[in-house]
């Protein structure tokens, strides 16, 4: 682990770059597999009664019972899929008990025009009515891949969207003309918010300068944003999200190209944020959560970021805003973690690109 101070804000702060962190022992936790048949599960939500919906990044959304059962659920939009595009994220609307409304995230157009997208719709039995797009990024690409396309409520009822810069876009990331590299906020309605940051240049961005935004979640109890996003050829980044800020990508980065040349030859510059954590090299991280439950209680308020390079979850140990250390659980499954979620009785639920829906449970 190295240690670098920087400056922040203008405020004295440590940047902590490390891919190194000791396993917690297996003997710690219970993991049983719910599911273990799925094709590319993306991203899972937990129902209120206890079951959960997960999206297949081929096209197709599932219900799946506490025993396994697999429910198609029909009415799904058509996505383009193709590399890393297709069905990505599901969450529910916050009043989904009365509303029975859910928000799904996908690439949609084709391989010439294709964007991330957010359709609005209500689950009635086992199909979707009243599926409505609420959101189409700006610009178009053609570029199959970094749609980002993570989903998030805040308290106050507002819809975040994390959007990747399409690669080949990567200067649009630092441009409030497109929609590109950037995380957006829109009602449940998809309306936009009057307290946005920039109402009449970029009405619906909340933050800039991000890469491939691929782990999002909102803390309701300290009232913080966090997304992380992959760096190139190293610096991967965990930021604590504030409104207007510009983080930084491509015109800073602790990452090369994948070819080994230089991207930029700066690490920080001056209105740029800092990450919290940064990794050199990469670690891939994927979903991400933030745990309040009572299954674990020394995990309160700690970070839970998957790892597609290292198969593993890792626990962010948060004191005061900063990490103290991150052990890693489920080195010993070796599976590429793709999505993290807390449900309600504090297990934590993950989806991973073998196929398998999972569940971690205390012993």
């Amino acid at each position: 682990m190295c240690l670098d101070p920087l400056r922040r804000s203008g405020l004295l702060g440590w940047i902590i770059a490390t891919s190194f962190a000791l396993p917690v022992s297996a003997t710690e936790y219970t993991v049983t597999t719910i599911a273990d048949d799925l094709e590319l599960p993306w991203s899972v939500a937990e129902m209120p009664d206890g079951s959960a919906l997960v999206t297949e990044k081929v096209g197709r959304l599932q219900h799946i019972a506490q025993d396994g059962t697999i429910t198609a659920i029909n009415g799904v939009p058509t996505v383009y899929y193709a590399s890393q595009g297709g069905l990505l994220d599901v969450v529910l609307h916050p009043e989904f008990t009365d509303n029975q409304t859910l928000y799904l995230s996908f690439a949609g157009g084709d391989q010439q025009q294709n964007r991330t997208t957010v359709v609005r719709a209500t689950l009635a039995e086992h199909a979707l009515d009243n599926v409505t797009t609420i959101l189409e990024v700006s610009r178009d690409k053609d570029t199959p891949v970094h749609y980002g396309g993570k989903l998030a409520f805040m308290a106050d009822g507002s819809l975040l969207v994390s959007v990747g810069e399409g690669f080949s876009y990567r200067e649009e990331a630092q441009s409030l003309n497109s929609e590109l590299g950037k995380l957006l906020r829109v009602n449940d309605d998809g309306s936009i918010p009057t307290d946005n940051p920039f109402p009449d240049k970029a009405p619906r961005v909340y933050s800039y300068g991000h890469r491939n935004p691929q782990g999002l979640a909102y803390d309701a109890t300290h009232n913080q944003i966090w997304m992380h996003e992959h760096g190139p050829k190293g610096g991967d980044e965990l930021n604590r999200i504030d409104a207007g800020a510009n983080y930084g990508w491509p015109a800073i980065t602790y990452g090369l190209d994948y070819s080994g040349a230089i991207i930029s030859p700066y690490q920080t510059a001056v209105g740029m944020e800092q990450p919290v954590i940064y990794w050199v090299p990469s670690i891939g991280p994927s979903g991400m959560a933030i745990y309040r439950g009572n299954m674990f209680p020394d995990w309160q308020g700690d970070i839970l970021i998957g790892s597609l390079i290292d198969h593993n979850l890792r626990r962010l140990r948060m004191v005061g805003g900063s990490m103290v250390e991150q052990p890693t659980l489920l080195d010993e499954l070796d599976l590429r973690i793709r999505d993290v979620r807390v449900f309600r009785d504090g297990s934590v639920y993950l989806t991973t690109d073998e196929g398998q829906l999972l569940r971690i449970s205390a012993k």
